[in-house]
């Protein structure tokens, strides 16, 4: 099931023009959020703060606000279904929004971690489009992601032209050492996502925001990425131009971030 422009359909289809803007360029916004016990006001599933932020892309882009009211109306109406609604946004305020259920594997993976990939130097191309906007524009990411996954890699990480790292295709980073959580700045280029700031606001032990040079990187105990879906994914090693860091999940101070998601 999924809404249209305030319509419910059970099919897998909706009409678009051959000259739709969202079709020939990508032109919507969205937000991917997790519905913590089928309900909206759960306070980990950030209802808000999804709206405030899609709501924010909108007035920069200049484009129709849609009727906030009737899509949480029918975020509701999804979520008794759904644990994970998207929801996107036209440029004439138009709503898409689907369902879908959380990944099978994701226990698993939150458990044992995941094997990732710096992305080639000869690649550093690949980088979100506006990059601090959720734009329907999501070629590179999932280029990456895919051009990973065909190696064996469960996600990839983007970098710049100096090689610094910025987030993964699908989330925001964090790495500790010496006491500390750490985060790549929003100044170099990165999305605020939802679930980065809530961490940034509600850790308990100490948090920076910083770049993430390669020197920096090799001084990580511990490295994972963060959304709203997903909460918290370690890396259990990471293959950076060629060379294996590898990470001891039984030993290291993953689980003191992971608190802040028990609910």
């Amino acid at each position: 099931m999924f809404f249209f422009n305030g319509l419910l359909s059970t099919g897998d289809t909706i009409n678009l023009p051959v000259d739709s803007v969202a079709l020939l360029y990508g032109a919507t916004v969205f937000t991917t959020l997790r519905v913590y016990d089928g309900s909206l006001d759960h306070p980990l599933t950030h209802w808000q703060k999804h709206c405030d932020r899609t709501s924010y892309s909108l007035e920069e882009f200049g484009w129709k606000m849609p009727d906030w009211q009737r899509i949480k109306q029918e975020s509701q109406e999804l979520s008794k279904t759904y644990p994970v609604l998207r929801i996107a946004i036209f440029p004439d305020g138009k709503e898409l929004i689907l369902g879908r259920k959380l990944p099978s594997d994701l226990i698993i993976k939150q458990q044992q971690g995941v094997k990732g990939k710096c992305q080639n130097v000869k690649n550093n191309g690949l980088k979100r489009s506006l990059p601090n906007h959720k734009t329907g524009n999501y070629l590179a990411p999932y280029l990456g992601l895919e051009m990973a996954k065909k190696e064996g890699f469960g996600e990839i990480i983007l970098i710049d032209s100096s090689r610094n790292w910025l987030e993964t295709s699908t989330g925001n980073l964090w790495g500790y050492a010496d006491g500390c959580w750490f985060t790549p700045r929003l100044e170099e280029g990165i999305l605020g996502g939802i679930a980065r700031g809530f961490i940034l606001e509600n850790a308990n032990f100490p948090v920076q925001e910083n770049v993430w040079t390669l020197d920096f990187v090799k001084s990580l105990r511990a490295i994972v990425y963060s959304n709203s879906v997903v909460e918290i994914i370690p890396f259990n090693s990471i293959n950076i131009e060629g060379i294996v860091k590898e990470f001891n999940l039984e030993n290291n101070p993953i689980k003191q971030i992971k608190k802040l998601f028990y609910r």
